[in-house]
């Protein structure tokens, strides 16, 4: 296919062919990896510790359930938006903030090398996945009778014992969509990169989508951009395939 749409002969697996030879490819591919699964598990790490707390009785508990859910009703886009701001070189509010305390001396280009700009964006995702994962996770706990736990306690568990045995297996299913969930959507996150460096500088942040964008509207090769799309489908089908297997098994298989 041309990049005005016209249908051209069939290519058989020209596309898939070229996608193989393509130089970049392996690297970026490389780099989603390490971004989902940072994401994926910054965001477990976050959002179960902020679940169980927020399961909690305690006074302001409404407030704190506000205060960490309510991002969630913000969308990617915007809160990207807000963090290039924030990071901006001259006059972000970070470097306003560290030369108001003294730690640096004058404004640093948070988002100029490589490694610090990509470390930026998986900690803004993480930040921006919490909060649905932190649902989630509270729904599971709430479903946990408290008789299960007044039970355990009586028995003389404790905190940890309970935690590991009792609410921890309970919670599996619910950890289970959670992975899921977060392994589709980070996968194919687009703005939080788009927006802060746009794969940049020389595709060193590029993930998978975002070189897919590249290759369909900067590259006009839309052909090998459908043939990549087919791709992350099939990989991400795979995965979820696998995962909901696993969750299928007992516990103690």
């Amino acid at each position: 296919m041309s990049r005005f749409g016209r249908i051209g002969a069939f290519a058989g697996l020209d596309n898939f062919a070229r996608l193989a030879a393509d130089p970049l490819l392996p690297d970026i591919a490389a780099r989603t990896v390490i971004w989902t699964t940072a994401v994926v598990a910054g965001t477990v790490l976050l959002a179960l510790p902020a679940a169980l707390i927020l399961n909690r009785r305690f006074a302001g508990r409404g407030l704190a359930q506000f205060l960490v859910l309510a991002p969630w009703a913000i969308s990617v886009t915007s809160m990207a938006v807000v963090w290039r701001r924030v990071l901006s070189d001259e006059d972000g509010l970070l470097n306003r903030l560290a030369l108001a305390t003294g730690l640096i001396e004058q404004p640093v280009v948070w988002l100029g090398s490589i490694p610090a700009s990509f470390a930026f964006e998986i900690l803004i995702a993480v930040l921006v996945s919490v909060p649905f994962s932190t649902v989630i996770l509270l729904a599971g706990l709430s479903s946990i009778p408290d008789e299960l736990n007044d039970a355990a306690r009586l028995d003389g568990a404790g905190a940890w014992q309970r935690f590991a045995h009792l609410t921890l297996p309970l919670l599996r299913p619910f950890l289970g969509v959670v992975l899921i969930f977060n392994i589709a959507y980070v996968t194919n996150s687009f703005p939080i990169i788009w927006i802060l460096t746009q794969g940049g500088p020389a595709n060193s942040t590029d993930i998978v989508v975002t070189y897919l964008y590249k290759l369909a509207f900067s590259m006009g090769r839309l052909d090998e951009a459908a043939a990549l799309s087919l791709v992350m489908l099939a990989i991400l089908g795979t995965l979820t395939v696998l995962m909901l297997r696993l969750l299928e098994r007992p516990a103690h298989a």
